[in-house]
């Protein structure tokens, strides 16, 4: 069985009593960064022993986890932060489990959308969720695709771009759309901020620092 289990996004507190029970049972733990998830497991007095399983090698190690789970083995899937295989390591070794026929289930848990959509008071009944924007070659494509959407969409953004991606969404769109952006949720220093697309340039700019990893919610096209 493999269990694809989310970790808090900030607070150590939100994780579930059904994913402490999981991460103490299972044989082996798959972790983006056994460094970061190590502080976890100790704060939970969690000694399962963790092999690193991210973005750079989960290629290679897909055949070896497959074989594991095959043999009978319990392992449990983690990311950083939030859930696996959402902007993060996961999605081909689900894929390889339902390729294999084993069983597989994913807890429900922490995750910086949902929070961020809710906060935003953008409607968000319907949505599109881009995870993130290209850095580079497709940007401008992209962003004027979104923006034709009649829904609202959101994205993750890094501290160092969101300012110059918020600037492209400004020129490339023929509305003062209201934005959110949405920072260190469940930290100390969380902060949730909508105002419309012009204002919010300018909240931004006045700041020393930007920082924290943001979330950023588009209100959808009025026109269509």
């Amino acid at each position: 069985m493999l269990y694809i289990v989310p970790t808090p996004i900030g607070n150590l507190e939100d994780i579930t009593l059904r994913a402490l029970r999981i991460l103490a049972e299972v044989d082996l733990i798959l972790a983006e960064d056994t460094r970061t998830s190590g502080k976890l497991l100790s704060h939970y007095e969690i000694t399962t022993h963790m092999q690193s399983f991210h973005t750079h090698n989960e290629h290679k190690k897909i055949d070896y986890v497959i074989e594991q789970l095959k043999s009978g083995k319990k392992i449990a899937l983690i990311s950083d932060a939030g859930t696996p295989g959402i902007s993060d390591p996961g999605f081909l070794l689900s894929r390889a489990c339902v390729e294999a026929d084993i069983d597989m289930t994913c807890l429900p848990g922490a995750t910086a959308l949902i929070p961020a959509l809710v906060m935003s008071g953008i409607p968000c009944d319907k949505f599109y969720f881009e995870g993130f924007l290209p850095q580079k070659k497709g940007k401008k494509t992209r962003i004027e695709y979104l923006l034709s959407l009649p829904v609202s969409f959101a994205f993750y953004e890094s501290p160092f771009r969101v300012l110059k991606t918020l600037e492209m969404i400004q020129l490339l769109s023929d509305q003062d759309r209201k934005v959110s952006i949405c920072r260190e949720i469940s930290k100390m220093y969380e902060e949730s901020v909508t105002l419309p697309l012009s204002e919010m340039i300018v909240f931004l700019k006045g700041k020393t620092q930007i920082k924290g990893e943001f979330v950023i919610v588009v209100e959808g096209n009025k026109d269509k």
